[in-house]
């Protein structure tokens, strides 16, 4: 039952922060959904406590070296993956929200930053430029 409300936690904690707008709480967010599959990982494979898979333990009691194999791997593929999401975080320039192309006319009429959303003014110079492209 701990094993299962843990997954859980990992699991919608990590759905919650891949849902958010920062890069970091992006990372952040795919760390802990990878930790909730190793542990789904290893809570389906070892059903029952069994006895160590390389010894001298009978091989119906040991436990299959499979899914320890397989989360060990894992555990190094998703390292990787967060070290190279870490370092395209640490070099990006600019935030992924702020619109590049805010003058052409196929831009929104929306401005936002980070979290902050706001319509424009009405007497915004981009309304004006977006009405006269449309009436032409």
């Amino acid at each position: 039952m701990i094993i299962t409300l843990t997954i859980a936690v990992l699991a919608a904690g990590g759905m919650y922060l891949v849902l958010q707008r920062g890069m970091f709480r992006i990372v952040l967010g795919m760390s802990l959904i990878s930790h909730s599959a190793n542990l789904t990982l290893l809570a389906l494979g070892i059903p029952k406590w069994r006895g160590e898979p390389f010894s001298s333990t009978p091989l119906d009691v040991a436990a299959d070296p499979l899914p320890q194999a397989f989360v060990l791997t894992a555990i190094v593929i998703s390292m990787a993956t967060t070290t190279f999401m870490l370092a395209l975080a640490a070099l990006g320039r600019s935030d992924d929200t702020a619109s590049k192309h805010a003058n052409e006319p196929e831009a929104a009429l929306l401005i936002t930053a980070a979290r902050n959303v706001r319509p424009l003014p009405a007497d915004s110079p981009r309304i004006e430029r977006n009405k006269a492209l449309e009436e032409s």
